[in-house]
């Protein structure tokens, strides 16, 4: 089914931004970007979504990799002793990690990747439980070197680090948010992420 995401403002990553944009989605890919009116002219049966924000490309994360394979990222339930972010140097090296314990690490990492947009990593990875929970999620993977390690682990990316632009026959791979607040993030088609 066709699917029209409207948003206040669309910056599609390439040429200019259109307030009162929209894109549209068949499947894994864009259909149409464009002002509102001329997409869902141009598809008056699809269903349409309307979000309060501006809709961008999906984020690269430079130190995403990093952050899955070297940061412990605590569960729910752990957060009255070891707070809610990735615990790194002495922290990370109090705990008692095994594989199961850092395999759910990296899967609750991913989740809190995508909470904050992102939808590719600058590789490579080298464990076996990252790699598992970035294929499992859809997250890209693109290729180089990665980074040195950042000095203040955050999972936030870079405000305009966008991946692929969202032009028709692209991957509908974007994110929507407001100054405050990351409202949905959406890989190939799929919404991975909605704010509740």
């Amino acid at each position: 089914m066709l699917t029209i995401h409207a948003a206040d403002l669309l910056l599609p990553g390439a040429g200019p931004a259109v307030p009162g944009g929209a894109l549209a989605v068949s499947g894994r890919e864009v259909a149409a970007v464009g002002p509102y009116e001329e997409v869902a002219a141009a598809h008056p049966r699809a269903r349409v979504r309307r979000w309060s924000g501006t809709l961008t490309p999906g984020l690269v994360h430079p130190h995403g990799a990093w952050l899955l394979e070297h940061a412990y990222h605590p569960d729910p339930r752990e957060a009255d002793e070891l707070g809610t972010e990735p615990l790194t140097g002495a922290a990370l090296a109090a705990l008692d990690t095994d594989d199961a314990r850092w395999g759910a690490s990296a899967r609750r990492g991913v989740q809190r990747l995508l909470a904050h947009g992102v939808t590719a990593l600058l590789g490579p990875l080298s464990r076996p439980h990252s790699a598992a929970a970035v294929t499992r999620a859809g997250l890209t993977v693109l290729p180089g070197p990665r980074p040195s390690p950042p000095e203040a682990p955050s999972l936030r990316p870079p405000p305009t680090a966008y991946a692929a632009p969202l032009t028709p026959g692209a991957q509908a791979t974007f994110t929507i948010s407001t100054p405050t607040t990351r409202q949905a993030t959406t890989l190939s088609g799929r919404l991975v992420f909605r704010r509740a």
